[in-house]
């Protein structure tokens, strides 16, 4: 399984404590795919913690490899594995349903 994060968006505060565009909230989407080719995801969105910006990284130097690092710190490693699961039991139902919707006559 291998899993992909989409963190691209962001919620910015346009200046605080002097620094600009600092990241305070980030939209995310978590993406599964299996070795068939089956997909699962989940989205939403995660606070960042901007009460110490001592070590501050201007809005034009972030790459999407630090926004990552910074979301699954702040969700903590239960709450990314718990994502994780939520994907591979999506990507389970589809391969075997539970339920099935049919129409009659068709």
């Amino acid at each position: 399984m291998t899993y992909t994060w989409n963190n691209k968006t962001v919620d910015t505060y346009p200046d605080l404590d002097g620094n600009a565009d600092v990241i305070f909230n980030v939209h995310w989407r978590l993406t599964g795919e299996d070795e068939n080719g089956n997909v699962g995801s989940v989205y939403g969105t995660q606070s960042l913690d901007t009460s110490d910006l001592s070590s501050f990284t201007a809005f034009a130097d972030i790459t999407e490899e630090m926004i990552n690092e910074w979301v699954e710190a702040a969700m903590g490693e239960e709450e990314v594995q718990a994502k994780k699961a939520n994907i591979d039991a999506q990507i389970e139902e589809k391969i075997n349903p539970t339920v099935v919707t049919k129409q009659i006559g068709a």
